[in-house]
């Protein structure tokens, strides 16, 4: 197999999975009042089934980027799919809250293995000259999956039932195994022979699942407990991976690659003040302003589309411009589309809503793939799979955050309790909270996007 044809063939398996995921997490959104409906979950239990996915898939990530380096990643790709597809099954079977929220719990499992390499994939096959074009196109097809996912998922949702966006995503599970086992030959373990870090990686997600899980209980005592000894966990982590010989995640490209250390404290900065808009605004269009799950869909699309729009466009840029200035002007603009979000009230106008939004998606849209393109151009060949599933990490820990974030200042102000259009002014007061407080973390996060300095040199950073 020719060169170009692997290149096309990697690039087809990195865009059909970054589609059906996003497409999964968007339409989900639209269903959790069906869901809740169904299974009588009250707003706080209800935010797990979300959350419970994003946890599992963060916990993973960073183990199996490792495994992909030493022992293949496209190996470890397509068992992620597998399992990703099989999780999905059980979703759609499920006869409970709790094994539905267990079953996401598997879907995260996979997850992990698969966007813990498709980065990684893609960013072994091209060269770096041209790595910012084809990671615009990969971002722009998750930004289609979130575009179609409120308004195709708000349909299915309507007329088949939530479970039916379960089945929906197993024939792009299905294409993405078949194309990657027949067009991909390599298996790009370029750690071959190194040994695999068990002890680190029993701590990492140990501590890991401490920190989100006790964020998600607070203000109660318990959720700071957990979180204390979740950091001092990660604390223990720090200490084993700076004395072990082939660590999960080597430390040293936080402490001397200062590119790659602000680029992903810029990525978990921007995906904790972003994810959860969508959730919040979903429970917003349906309870607040009392739409459907179709019209509400409809008006959520208007954010994902801009992203998808401008995306590939903003990849481009970072091969030629430094990734800093683009990412950090989208921050910024992402920011602005925060500050508008967090006057919402009861009367406020559609159009008024649907142009925030937009805001908000071409910000998201400047930052993400440039922002990308930095982190992956930044490390060495054999630490492709690390840093993919670094930043993967970074993302899953920012959306995990973002939604205990708006958690907390819901039961802040709504308790356990169902949540409906009586208690619309509530709800208004924490979604007020919950994006000026978003609003804040992206104006600190467009100081940490310009700190990373600049990557592009004469020669590609990652021969260096």
């Amino acid at each position: 197999m020719d060169g170009q044809t692997e290149k096309r063939s990697a690039l087809v398996v990195a865009m059909l999975s970054s589609f059906f995921a996003p497409f999964m997490a968007s339409s989900i959104n639209v269903a959790l009042p069906s869901i809740a409906d169904e299974f009588e979950m009250d707003a706080v239990l209800l935010t797990w089934v979300a959350t419970s996915y994003l946890l599992s898939a963060a916990v993973f990530m960073v183990p199996f980027g490792k495994l992909a380096d030493i022992h293949g990643r496209k190996r470890i790709f397509i068992l992620g799919m597998w399992v990703f597809g099989i999780a999905s099954v059980l979703c759609a079977i499920a006869p409970s809250s709790w094994i539905l929220i267990g079953a996401r719990i598997i879907q995260g499992f996979g997850s992990a293995m698969v966007f813990g390499t498709s980065i990684a994939l893609l960013t072994s096959v091209y060269p770096p000259q041209e790595r910012g074009k084809v990671l615009g196109l990969a971002v722009a097809v998750t930004y289609v999956g979130l575009s179609v996912g409120p308004s195709f998922g708000g349909f299915l949702t309507g007329f088949l039932g939530w479970r039916s966006l379960f089945m929906f995503v197993l024939p792009f599970a299905a294409a993405v195994i078949i194309v990657a086992s027949r067009r991909l030959k390599g298996e790009w373990a370029d750690a071959k022979g190194e040994t695999f870090d068990l002890g680190g990686s029993v701590i990492y997600a140990l501590s890991l699942t401490g920190v989100i899980l006790g964020f998600s209980f607070l203000p109660d005592l318990l959720g700071v407990t957990i979180s204390l000894a979740g950091v001092a966990g990660m604390g223990v982590f720090v200490y084993w991976e700076s004395r072990f010989q082939n660590p999960v995640l080597d430390m040293a490209l936080f402490r001397r690659n200062k590119a790659f250390a602000f680029s992903n404290m810029a990525a978990l900065i921007n995906y904790s003040a972003t994810f959860a808009v969508t959730f919040l605004m979903s429970l917003y269009l349906q309870y607040v302003k009392e739409l459907t799950p179709e019209e509400a869909g409809l008006i959520l699309v208007a954010q994902p589309i801009v992203m998808a729009a401008f995306s590939p466009l903003a990849g481009r840029l970072s091969d030629i411009v430094e990734p800093q200035i683009i990412s950090s002007i989208g921050m910024a603009i992402s920011a602005g589309g925060l500050v508008l979000l967090s006057f919402m009230a009861e009367e406020t106008s559609l159009w008024v809503i649907i142009a925030s939004l937009a805001v908000l998606g071409f910000g998201f849209a400047l930052f993400s793939s440039p922002n990308m393109n930095a982190i992956m151009s930044s490390v060495e060949k054999k630490s492709y799979g690390v840093a993919s599933s670094t930043v993967g990490t970074m993302r899953l820990v920012g959306q995990v955050l973002s939604l205990g974030i708006a958690t907390l200042f819901i039961s802040l102000y709504i308790g356990s309790t169902d949540l409906t259009h009586e208690l619309a002014p509530e709800f208004l007061k924490s979604l007020g909270l919950s994006f000026t407080l978003f609003a804040a973390m992206c104006f600190v996060g467009v100081f940490a996007s310009l700190a990373r300095g600049k990557v592009r040199k004469d020669t590609p950073i990652g021969h260096r």
